[in-house]
């Protein structure tokens, strides 16, 4: 990375000696306006699925058939997402974004007319895959971004703190995203019509996704492959435990978000309420969003490994309570719960991803971890939604138990992990200090 890929601002204070009071800070290397617009341009990822569930249970009249459309759209984006990551880190994210933000867009269009037309089935999955393949990576593109530019204009000795605030911010937002991105398609769902989720995404896509693509910290490549930082590593370094662990643990919270939404859909549906699942799942990301943002503030003596062991748990406990009741208070109580496990975690687990993604693969990586979220959440609304019209709700509000189990158990791998580099075993780390 240049400081001609950064705005003027940021070029100039860069070249100032490490230790002024003009020492350049994150904000001024990324602009004003950079962290609005990549707050929103996340938006249409995060609704995508559960907007398709929604469209798709509403015209065609089966939960299962929804479910099904949404794995669909989490197997489009398993497929291409890590592709759409690696061409972003080859030919630089301004172009990849443009390219798939079109095909979305397209994509979207497509599902709104073929899931009200006489054509069978078979048409609305293809829909919904190529809606998952074509998602814009923008969550992870930011993260990468982000990562780049604190190892690169950042003075040494702050890049740690930095980081660490960085990706609690950006975890925070997804949480935010990820959790009023249902709301917001159950409003609108309700106060308009079902298509009206797909139609505030294609704009969102057309309007923020373009923003940020255009954005002036979207110049450029990865630090990691420019010739100032050498050469990329190879894919293989990517494929080690402790990246495995990463994308399990994510893929976990995933499976929250889908098989907590999904069962609520399920609870609500029983009272003749479905459309305002959303609003209760919503309901998760106040303590979420919060404990995520505080996670800047916590010591560097607690480990990362300590915090996954140390709110996973918490996780487990509060999708076990919300298992066993079936008491509306009670239920908000185990949302609120969960949301404040789920932050933290998230928090931590990309910080490890960005820890531990090879030089120049930054973008890659934090896009198979992002794909894990809509993957894990995808499968999660497809298993449930059969498991609510062929059990019961009952059966539906127990996946998250094991959803949340998944998390544990990538805590419990990440510590091992953690273990085997303190002795220097053959996981790689990203050196960020």
């Amino acid at each position: 990375m240049t400081d001609r890929d950064l705005p003027a601002e940021a070029g100039s204070r860069a070249q100032e000696p490490v230790g002024t009071a003009n020492e350049p800070t994150l904000f001024s290397a990324v602009g004003r306006s950079y962290f609005p617009i990549a707050f929103v341009a996340r938006m249409p990822f995060a609704m995508i699925v559960v907007g398709v569930l929604t469209l798709v249970v509403a015209a065609r009249g089966s939960l299962s058939l929804g479910g099904v459309n949404s794995a669909m759209v989490g197997l489009g984006t398993a497929v291409f997402g890590s592709f759409i990551g690696a061409a972003a880190d080859r030919w630089g994210q301004r172009y990849v974004l443009l390219v798939v933000g079109v095909l979305n867009c397209a994509a979207l269009t497509f599902m709104a007319w073929v899931v009200f037309s006489p054509l069978p089935d078979v048409v609305v999955f293809i829909a919904a895959f190529a809606i998952g393949a074509t998602s814009p990576q923008v969550a992870p593109m930011s993260r990468s971004r982000i990562v780049d530019i604190v190892l690169t204009v950042l003075p040494q000795a702050r890049r740690p703190k930095v980081l660490n605030g960085a990706m609690a911010y950006e975890s925070a937002a997804d949480e935010v995203i990820f959790v009023f991105g249902p709301f917001i398609v159950g409003l609108l769902a309700t106060l308009f019509d079902p298509v009206a989720p797909i139609i505030g995404a294609i704009v969102m896509t057309i309007v923020f996704v373009s923003a940020f693509a255009l954005h002036a910290t979207g110049r450029t490549r990865s630090a990691g492959s420019s010739a100032a930082v050498g050469e990329r590593a190879p894919a293989k370094d990517m494929f080690t435990s402790g990246v495995f662990v990463v994308i399990l643990g994510v893929f976990g919270i995933g499976m929250v978000f889908g098989s907590t939404l999904t069962a609520l859909t399920a609870l609500t549906n029983d009272i003749g309420r479905p459309e305002e699942a959303g609003l209760v799942y919503g309901v998760m990301g106040i303590g979420s969003a919060i404990l995520a943002i505080s996670v800047a503030l916590f010591p560097a003596r607690f480990a990362l490994w300590a915090r996954l062991l140390c709110f996973a748990p918490v996780l487990l406990i509060g999708a076990v309570v919300l298992a066993a009741t079936e008491s509306m208070p009670i239920i908000v109580i185990a949302l609120l719960l969960m949301g404040s496990a789920i932050g933290p975690s998230l928090v931590t687990l990309f910080s490890l991803a960005a820890e531990r993604s090879p030089r120049g693969r930054s973008a890659t990586v934090m896009s198979m971890a992002g794909s894990a979220i809509i993957v894990g959440q995808s499968v999660a609304s497809a298993i449930n939604g059969i498991l609510a019209e062929d059990q019961g709700t009952a059966t539906a509000m127990a996946v998250p138990v094991a959803a949340s189990a998944i998390v544990f158990l990538a805590g419990v791998l990440n510590l091992l992990v953690s273990v085997l580099q303190r002795r220097g075993g053959p996981t790689r780390r990203r050196t960020v200090t």
